[in-house]
């Protein structure tokens, strides 16, 4: 079994590639189940974000694992092929390192993959499907990413995709504080957004989610914020001029239609859309209306390279930290991997000590003399340790005996003779 990883990310793939190979939450540990227990491969771990789709494993046969993925989502293997990047071994440790360090962000220096990289785990250490390889691979990569950031201003002056949303509407509308905002979904993005959304102090602040519970328990941490569920978006949505939004819906919550409606309402008066969710929470259709100014996540990657070119000298620090530990983390797979060698050369030893003492303690019984005994012992063992060296040696063709020399003299540290 080798480390192999593959996927798409905001770098390969588009959007509308993206969000057809997303895996929800609470899809996940099924999905693993169902790679690991109908193809060659032994562990596994899925990373879904908004930004990228990657799956870790340890298989030899990662054509099977990549065949899996189309299969799972329904699609054709050639339609995914052009954007597949595929990292095996070494490749496959830089990587994990560079997206836990936030390197491989569109957001450079973001905190919030480290995040997600550890629920990751945590589902498949629930499925069963994480075993010492992965294990050990994304202790490392958790442990990488703490020195990195700790040790570099890596995360110094970057615009996280919240901070971005509250530049751009702030561009089109100027000063916010009279701009009425509606939040949709209530996780970590959302949450994230309205705290910066916040600090602009608008007019009023809606949150909307499936369960009024959760919308409640944000709405609450901002003054005058109320709660709706999503059945009351087609009547809410008029009376807001933001709206930000991030759910797991798999399919869109604001339809073409809603929006149009929302719009005439308004008396065409603009309303300004953030669309955080992979797979999209807005139908695309929604940007050919006029008086709508719609951005996708993509849409933001250059409000959020700003204050890039400051952070170069970091990322130079951040990769040679990375360098080091692909080295370290190496060194341990190719000790491993030596423990099936090692283990059976072992017992090769072991069994002729057994057969050499079994044969010794039958002399010793017929009384035959104790020092023949243990000179006939250490004989026998001599002879089988070095019967089958001795004899591949003196079989070896010429081209093959230089190499075997030089293997026997560093093996049991020889000397060759001047």
């Amino acid at each position: 079994m080798q480390l192999f990883a593959f996927g798409i990310n905001h770098n390969t793939a588009p959007l509308d590639v993206r969000e057809q190979v997303t895996f929800p939450e609470n899809t996940v540990e099924h999905a693993l189940h169902d790679l690991v227990g109908h193809n060659p491969i032994k562990e596994a771990a899925i990373v879904s974000t908004c930004n990228r789709t990657e799956i870790y494993c340890s298989t030899d046969k990662p054509e099977k694992a990549m065949h899996w993925l189309a299969d799972f989502h329904h699609i054709q293997t050639r339609e995914l092929d052009p954007y597949i990047y595929q990292l095996p071994r070494e490749q496959a440790v830089k990587h994990a390192f560079r997206v836990a360090s936030g390197l491989d962000s569109m957001v450079l220096g973001e905190p919030q993959i480290l995040g997600q990289l550890k629920s990751a785990v945590k589902s498949a250490e629930h499925a069963g499907t994480l075993g010492l390889l992965l294990h050990k691979l994304f202790q490392r990569t958790f442990f990488v990413a703490k020195e990195v950031r700790t040790s570099t201003e890596i995360g110094t002056s970057s615009v996280s995709m919240a901070a971005a949303s509250a530049r751009l509407a702030e561009r089109i509308f100027g000063d916010i504080c009279e701009q009425r905002i509606l939040f949709i979904g209530a996780g970590e993005m959302i949450e994230l957004c309205a705290n910066h959304f916040a600090t602009r102090k608008p007019k009023r602040i809606t949150v909307a989610n499936r369960t009024t519970e959760r919308a409640q328990a944000l709405a609450n941490r901002f003054d005058g914020a109320q709660a709706i569920t999503l059945s009351e978006l087609p009547e809410q949505l008029a009376l807001h001029d933001i709206v930000v939004t991030c759910t797991a819906s798999p399919l869109p919550i604001l339809g073409k239609g809603m929006v149009e409606r929302a719009i005439k309402i308004r008396k065409h008066r603009p309303i300004f859309i953030v669309d955080l969710a992979v797979p999209r929470d807005v139908e695309s259709e929604v940007a050919e209306l006029d008086d709508v100014f719609l951005y996708y996540v993509d849409d933001l990657s250059e409000i959020v390279k700003e204050g890039l070119d400051s952070r170069q000298n970091a990322v130079m620090h951040a990769e040679t930290i990375i360098d080091t530990n692909v080295i370290d983390f190496m060194r341990w797979m190719a000790t491993r991997e030596l423990v099936p060698t090692i283990r059976a050369l072992r017992d090769q030893g072991e069994r002729y000590r057994r057969h050499e003492l079994a044969r010794a303690t039958k002399l010793l019984a017929k009384g035959e003399d104790p020092q023949k005994v243990l000179e006939s012992l250490s004989n026998g063992l001599t002879n089988k340790f070095l019967h089958i060296p001795s004899s591949t040696l003196n079989q070896a063709t010429v081209e093959e005996r230089e190499e075997l020399v030089d293997l026997i003299n560093q093996l049991y540290q020889l000397h060759r003779p001047q």
